[in-house]
């Protein structure tokens, strides 16, 4: 007796579907899974044969094979054991129909017969919706999430009696519905707001063009000055995420465990702060089963590395790839993985290792040997990478005492979003989607100087000794900063501007 029922896997946020055979054949009681399975999906046998018995119905004592084809691919988790059973009972005659050949199943069970959420759902949704099936049936707390895919079924299953009955006509489960434009509207109001920012005005600034822009950032200064503040304001001002933003970023929560329960879909920018002692694996993803690290978390958000020189150098570097291409592989032996990373990366940092380097109230301790050693834990490419260099000093207590009401979020997010959307249709029908992912093509061509600023660029150049790269960032800069002036061409007075965000380009300053 032979059974056949669909499920899947997911790789990397995509999610292939996996044919689950089960053979039961005469011979010895014996229960093998094959087809590449983990451990977890090993130990599926004990566990169906339990659920399969508390729930009411007969395990076949004979030899019984389950095969996940294709028989190559690794499969990993829980999710199978669902399938495993179904196709059990299918093999034995219990279920009968066509029902079972047209949607996916997914779920951990319990030895009870309840079923348990699994992670991935909204990768196999899409799937499912690409391979014509009707839907797929999955555990109540994964149902939110997948439903955001239009066009299939979604029905949550509480046990696996449920989805006996639902395969053999006797009960009807109501597909789960969710409103996305109310999820839209729903979206979590920011705790924080620039308008309690008192002082800063220089940094404030270099934030405004950072997120209109998308551009990486890096700021200097001492302990207390309001690094951390600031960039924890940030998110409130960057313009909403898309559709098609969401379900990426959604898709990455959901194969790392990380969607919270309840929540369908992932509807405001993540923000990542991961702690310095974290490891190369953790930032950028991997493991004996590759998971997104801290970078893929971070997508189509803001990762925040707070106390920059203190991370490990290796896991610095590994910054480089996704700064670059927006995304990151990981290769294995068996399987090479990519996940997406287009991130806004915003650092802070010290400006040496006393912190007080410049700081006309405090006397700076370090030797101007250890202020070069403490800043070369950040490599010159690494550095490259990063738009805009800002000095963030301590805040004056005329400042702090200030009673006047500063700008809001909001009048800062207006100005950020009419910026992002002229961008939006200058790189109308290209993979582009803000200033900071211009290549070199789309620098020529949208980047142009009047001789003015050729003279301006060449002198700052041969003063600074600005890298090729840095060359480009200062153009990119430039041209956000005249977005936000609603200005079609670059003006001296965008890139002087532009130019003063390089910082740590100033040799003259490390010491």
């Amino acid at each position: 007796m032979l059974a056949k029922v669909l499920s899947a896997t997911v790789v990397g946020i995509d999610a292939i579907l996996v044919d689950v055979e089960v053979d039961i054949a005469q011979g010895l009681p014996q229960f093998s899974t094959v087809g590449l399975p983990d451990g977890a999906v090993k130990e599926s046998k004990d566990r169906v044969k339990a659920a399969l018995k508390n729930s009411g119905y007969d395990f076949p004592p004979r030899r019984i094979t389950a095969n996940l084809a294709p028989a190559d691919l690794k499969k990993e988790g829980s999710a199978f054991d669902l399938p495993i059973s179904i196709g059990i009972l299918t093999a034995t005659g219990t279920i009968t129909g066509d029902r079972v050949n047209r949607y996916i199943l997914l779920g951990e069970l319990s030895l009870d017969g309840s079923l348990k959420p699994v992670r991935g759902a909204l990768p196999v949704a899409v799937a499912a919706r690409q391979a014509g099936l009707s839907g797929l049936i999955l555990p109540p707390e994964n149902a939110a999430e997948a439903a955001v895919v239009e066009g299939i079924e979604v029905l949550p299953a509480a046990s696996l009696s449920d989805v006996v009955q639902f395969l053999r006509g006797e009960l009807e489960i109501t597909p789960k519905q969710v409103d996305l434009h109310r999820l839209f509207l729903q979206q979590e109001e920011h705790g924080e707001d620039f308008c309690e920012v008192r002082g800063q005005d220089h940094a404030k600034r270099a934030i405004e063009v950072s997120a209109a822009g998308g551009h990486n950032l890096l700021m200097i200064g001492p302990p207390g000055s309001g690094k951390t503040m600031l960039a924890r304001r940030i998110p409130s001002i960057l313009p909403p995420l898309g559709f098609d933003e969401a379900i990426e970023t959604t898709a990455v929560f959901s194969v790392s465990g990380l969607l919270e329960s309840g929540h369908a879909l992932v509807t405001t920018r993540p923000f990542r702060s991961p702690h310095h002692t974290i490891s190369d694996v953790g930032l950028i993803g991997g493991g004996a089963s590759p998971r997104p690290g801290e970078v893929s978390l971070a997508n189509n958000g803001l990762l925040f590395l707070d106390e920059l020189p203190e991370f490990k150098k290796n896991a610095l570097e590994v910054l480089r790839q996704p700064l670059e291409d927006g995304r990151v592989t990981i290769s294995r032996s068996l399987l090479s993985l990519t996940y997406p990373s287009r991130f806004m990366l915003v650092a802070a940092m010290n400006p040496c290792p006393c912190g007080y380097l410049g700081d006309p109230a405090h006397a700076c301790t370090c030797t101007p040997i250890a202020v070069k050693r403490y800043r070369s834990r950040i490599s010159g490419p690494l550095l490259d990478r990063i738009d805009l260099h800002v000095e963030v000093p301590a805040v004056a207590y005329r400042d702090l005492s200030d009673s006047r009401e500063t700008e809001s979020s909001a009048m800062i997010a207006s100005r950020v979003i009419q910026a992002r959307q002229l961008q939006q249709e200058r790189f109308t029908g290209t993979k582009v989607h803000c200033n900071a992912q211009m290549n070199a093509r789309l620098i020529k061509k949208h980047c142009e100087l009047d001789a003015a600023g050729h003279r301006m660029l060449e002198l700052a150049g041969d003063k600074l000794g600005f890298s090729a790269r840095s060359y480009s960032r200062i153009l990119k800069v430039a041209r956000t900063i005249a977005d936000l002036a609603s200005s079609a061409a670059i003006h001296e007075s965008h890139l002087a501007e532009a130019i003063q965000y390089r910082s740590l380009d100033r040799k003259v300053s490390h010491v």
